[in-house]
């Protein structure tokens, strides 16, 4: 009941269809004034569906240059867990490691992989395309929100996060069971983490002990953010600027980075790009940093406007929106595809 009552109370906390249900008849005003259902499809031309959803990663990756990306490989179910090991010794990537699907998002698949045993668990039980990329060990991760319009070199950045992964600290005393139940954030995730971390509930967590619940560093996984507003100026502008041409194409959408400090960041060093989303990407900039439900409103409409006149202007220079047919059977499509995923994300544990 406690829960229930908070999830209530904190409008952070509903779910992404009630936070975004009165903002409807703004994304239909821009469907209508468009004269497209699918209106957004030209913001981000290389990205399938602008990269709203249902975008494979390759595209991604193939768009930025190599070493601004983990070593990244990618293996299907039917192939056999020797091919795997064969593929994971010529990529020189070792443990621990990262998995995630081809098609994805909200952390679903995603597993910190620290042995062999634990890999061949995760392959035996997955049943899409995933990525096996290397684990960074930059201090920080952190999301960038970048949007340069077309007829422009010089775009802004509309909000810059530290990204903590949602975890417990360990006091010696309590058991990981107790400190997930104790934890303000982490037990509103209960249900979900008692299964995941079925094999070590019992244990208790030493003094001082970080334990990570989710390493996806998303606000749907219970990541803290941390705002940093403050350190952007000229200097983090120009890198994604540069970024956004170097890519070819993409306008709007939000990167999720790896670095060793911002200051780094700001000289363009010491950081890996983890993946970049396109025009799905949510402004998620008024997730912990303070903002009302109206102030996020504001935000969101903000982007929107941004995203409806990249893509208005994208059109008018010859990029077609997706027709009406293509896109619903394609959305019909993630949607399932994501279903599929949610079963075998909670098989696999």
């Amino acid at each position: 009941m406690k829960n229930i009552l908070k999830k209530i109370t904190n409008w952070e906390a509903w779910p992404f269809k009630i936070i975004y249900a009165p903002l409807v008849p703004f994304w239909v005003w821009n469907m209508i004034r468009s004269g497209s259902v699918w209106f957004f499809t030209p913001s981000n031309p290389k990205l399938t569906f602008g990269g709203m959803e249902g975008e494979p990663k390759r595209e991604m990756y193939d768009l930025l240059p190599q070493h601004l990306y983990p070593k990244t490989f990618n293996i299907l179910p039917t192939q056999s867990f020797e091919e795997l090991k064969v593929k994971l010794q010529k990529s020189e990537i070792t443990y621990p490691l990262v998995v995630k699907p081809e098609v994805g998002g909200q952390g679903i698949l995603f597993r910190k992989i620290d042995d062999e045993t634990a890999l061949k668990h995760y392959h035996t039980l997955m049943e899409f395309e995933y990525i096996v990329q290397e684990m960074v060990l930059y201090k920080m991760e952190v999301s960038v929100f970048h949007i340069r319009h077309p007829k422009e070199q010089k775009g802004i950045i509309t909000g810059f996060l530290h990204k903590i992964p949602l975890h417990v600290i360990g006091n010696g005393i309590l058991t990981l069971n107790e400190l997930i139940l104790a934890h303000p954030k982490a037990n509103l995730f209960a249900a979900d983490m008692l299964v995941k971390h079925a094999n070590n509930l019992k244990n208790i967590i030493t003094q001082n002990e970080k334990y990570i619940l989710s390493y996806a560093a998303n606000h749907n996984r219970g990541a803290h953010f941390v705002d940093l507003k403050n350190e952007i100026d000229d200097k983090l502008v120009a890198i994604f600027d540069k970024l956004s041409i170097e890519i070819n194409d993409f306008f709007y959408g939000r990167y999720d980075i790896l670095c060793n400090s911002v200051e780094d960041l700001k000289v363009g060093k010491n950081f890996s790009i983890l993946e970049y989303n396109g025009c799905g990407a949510e402004p998620n900039h008024f997730y912990d940093t303070g903002y009302s439900l109206l102030g996020a409103y504001k935000e969101i409409l903000k982007h929107w406007k941004a995203l409806y006149e990249i893509s208005k202007y994208n059109k008018q220079k010859g990029v077609k929106p997706w027709g009406f047919v293509r896109g619903f059977k394609f959305r019909k499509y993630t949607r399932d595809l994501y279903a599929a995923m949610k079963i075998i994300d909670n098989k696999i544990g």
